[in-house]
């Protein structure tokens, strides 16, 4: 199946404060953020035609910003207006949001402190990064070479461009040797995360996962911990280490992109793609779509 590439789309994309066609949402090549990395971004999804946690990943943007230490000149509301406003211009319900922040061309060297901040959003329809088959079946993650970074040597808590440089190299080999996606360990070998997603296992009815101080901490990954809770499973969120993946009997990932997708593998461990994990996909797919006013 060819795939339209994503500077050939129709459609528009609000970029700056306007929307203009697809097309030509351009920036140019000396531009602080492609060379530098001062950049943020959000990863959202619609259902019909509501966006999951909006204003929560607005906010969140703001933040990264704030860690990367340049301010978007839209306030949370207006961008959440803005993410509206794109919806419903692309006539789209379900749909993948992207929010991108970055600096400008003004200044072209390490130090871009009095460059422009521009910010653009853009929408389009992406079913889910694995099918529902998939989803079931259970994907194959290898483990990856590239370690997620000490908080001390990288901002890890932004959604920042920069970080996911590691997270494609480790992607790209993954998929070469025929897996869906890796799991990275932190710098000292603990496990962390996936390339795009944050990761759960489950060992005799408790569910275990990473704790989110060295990565991300997922808004996908805070309701999936909330809707369990309220179904009165328990999580603990621990430092797991490698050699413990023996011991659990379950495996899911999590994220905006992945939403819930069951795991059968990563590297030599097996996972049952069982009923426990199947009940929380069922339970974070009806906690995202808007409830039926109807009585």
């Amino acid at each position: 199946m060819s795939v339209i590439p994503f500077d050939q789309r129709d459609g528009v994309i609000w970029f700056d404060g306007k929307l203009v066609p697809w097309k030509d949402a351009k920036i140019h090549v000396l531009t602080h953020g492609l060379h530098y990395g001062s950049c943020v971004f959000e990863g959202e999804r619609a259902y019909d035609g509501v966006i999951y946690k909006g204003t929560e990943h607005s906010q969140r943007f703001h933040k990264s910003a704030e860690i990367m230490d340049f301010t978007i000149p839209w306030s949370v509301a207006e961008l959440d207006a803005a993410k509206e406003l794109c919806l419903k211009e692309n006539g789209l319900k379900d749909a993948y949001i992207r929010p991108v922040a970055w600096r400008g061309s003004e200044m072209m060297a390490v130090s871009g402190i009095n460059n422009t901040i521009h910010t653009a959003i853009a929408v389009w329809e992406w079913p889910s990064m694995f099918d529902m088959a998939q989803k079931l079946k259970g994907v194959r993650l290898d483990v990856a070479t590239y370690r997620r970074p000490d908080p001390a040597c990288a901002p890890v808590h932004a959604k920042a461009a920069g970080l996911y440089m590691i997270c494609s190299l480790s992607k790209h080999k993954a998929e070469r040797a025929g897996y869906a996606d890796a799991m990275m360990l932190d710098w000292e070998g603990h496990v962390a995360e996936c390339t795009g997603a944050n990761i759960f296992f489950i060992k005799d009815g408790v569910i275990h996962t990473p704790l989110a101080d060295r990565f991300l901490n997922g808004l996908t990954r805070q309701s999936v911990i909330d809707l369990c809770r309220q179904r009165g499973f328990e999580v603990v969120e621990r430092r797991i280490r490698p050699e413990e993946l023996e011991g659990f009997s379950e495996c899911f990932i999590t994220g905006s992109a992945a939403e819930v997708t069951l795991v059968s593998e990563i590297g030599p461990y097996s996972f049952l793609t069982g009923n426990m994990g199947k009940v929380i996909m069922e339970d974070y797919s009806d906690a995202v779509r808007p409830k039926s006013k109807a009585a």
